[in-house]
């Protein structure tokens, strides 16, 4: 009796110390929730409590370029904002009407400084010419809408660009879908700074 007694008493105690073991083994492996938090996201990271080191996120910098197309993009939103839905109205360069060379010529001046030609014969014959899968924001975008007839947006991004429709006047359309896909015609990208390319057009043109 006092030997069966004392054996159930020591397989007690192994299995007790086996479940402690297990616990403590848990305890020390068990994931811990750790918050990193840069620039406003959060990131949950959970790791090993054993191997917690302290963290850090790196950021890579925007290049010159990419700030340059970030800053255009900006302003180029803030103008159509200003000036969606706004009638079109040939030969129109104001809120009462506009067209799309004339918003094109509006937009530039406004937004960057530049001075454009007032039509898309001269629009197009500007800068350097872009291939469709290489557009940017701010590459002008053209269409052929009938034998005599051009037609000229500002390149946004995601085959997305902003003009003068004829029928809805100050608007967003996708370059790829529909009617504009269809009458896609060239792109050009524009990169003066003086007029003296721009006079010289006009003066050639009206030769």
């Amino acid at each position: 009796m006092i030997k069966n007694l004392t054996f159930i008493l020591f397989i007690s105690f192994l299995v007790g110390c086996a479940g402690t073991q297990k616990s403590e083994l848990i305890n020390k492996t068990s994931l811990k929730p750790i918050a990193v938090k840069k620039s406003s996201l959060e990131t949950l990271i959970f790791t090993k409590k054993k191997d917690l080191i302290p963290l850090e996120c790196s950021v890579i910098p925007l290049t010159k370029e990419e700030k340059s197309i970030k800053r255009s993009m900006v302003l180029l939103e803030k103008f159509f904002e200003e000036w969606k839905s706004v009638k079109h109205r040939m030969g129109g360069l104001s809120k009462r009407g506009i067209d799309c060379s004339g918003f094109v010529q509006l937009t530039f001046k406004k937004q960057f400084d530049l001075k454009v030609p007032r039509t898309t014969g001269l629009q197009v014959r500007l800068g350097k010419t872009i291939p469709k899968n290489k557009l940017k924001t701010g590459d002008l975008v053209f269409f052929k809408t009938s034998p005599r007839v051009n037609h000229v947006g500002i390149y946004l991004t995601d085959n997305t660009f902003i003009h003068t429709s004829s029928s809805k006047g100050v608007m967003k359309s996708k370059l790829n879908k529909g009617y504009w896909a269809k009458k896609y015609w060239t792109a050009k990208r524009v990169a003066f700074k003086t007029t003296d390319f721009f006079s010289q057009l006009i003066r050639r043109e009206q030769v």
